[in-house]
């Protein structure tokens, strides 16, 4: 197999534009991701079943439809009836975000809800609200339980981001397909961003198993 390593050169500085572009659009989304979550998943287990109907919905909604559904409906659709005109990486952002809390929601009710009942009895008998009661009691104790699967769900953004190559947001799948389409090559093009996520991926996996042995000691 003839491997080209001059254009793998030649688009180096494209892949490092689009890597942190990668890097960044994960990190933004998993943050807004994360505060939605913990609205969503309070929302869902709250005692009202009524009220919490409308975030079961949401929830549904976005793990029971397709990623790259959403991305389109927000490109094609949302961004353009706020703003007149579309924008790639907004819309990648809105959709990774509203689609990881989703996911992240459901890890926070089940953190929550995996703490003894006992423990909010006895915030309230101390008198504490419901409200201080979960904030220094519930979600401290819950949120150790929540650094694996918050993890896994991280590293999963970051290989979900490579879907916003299809609406133009140069991140670094969208500088993977450039290269395919100039040179009609593919091993080059599609190994170096395996390669690349691969490296992304395993540092979060490695930072986040660190983090997760430091919290269990303390």
């Amino acid at each position: 197999m003839d491997f080209r390593w001059d254009i793998i050169v030649e688009y180096a500085p494209f892949f490092l534009k689009g890597t942190l572009l990668t890097i960044g659009l994960s990190i933004a989304s998993i943050l807004i991701g994360t505060v939605l979550g913990l609205l969503i998943g309070l929302g869902k287990i709250m005692r009202n079943k009524f009220l919490a109907i409308p975030f079961s919905v949401y929830i549904a909604f976005f793990r029971g439809t397709p990623m790259l559904v959403q991305i389109l409906l927000v490109h094609f659709a949302v961004v353009p009836l706020f703003l007149g005109e579309t924008n790639g990486i907004l819309a990648a952002i809105i959709t990774l975000s509203l689609n990881s809390a989703a996911y992240i929601a459901e890890i926070f009710r089940a953190g929550i809800q995996s703490i003894d009942k006992g423990q909010m009895e006895a915030a309230r008998s101390l008198g504490m609200n419901h409200v201080q009661a979960m904030r220094y009691v519930i979600l401290p104790q819950a949120f150790k339980r929540m650094i694996p699967p918050l993890g896994n769900e991280f590293v999963v953004l970051i290989k979900e981001s490579s879907l916003a190559s299809l609406i133009a947001a140069p991140e670094l799948m969208y500088w993977g397909r450039a290269m395919q389409g100039q040179y009609f090559r593919v091993w080059e093009p599609y190994l170096t961003a395996a390669v690349i996520y691969l490296v992304l991926t395993l540092t979060c996996s490695f930072l986040l198993s660190r983090l997760e042995r430091r919290l269990a000691t303390e």
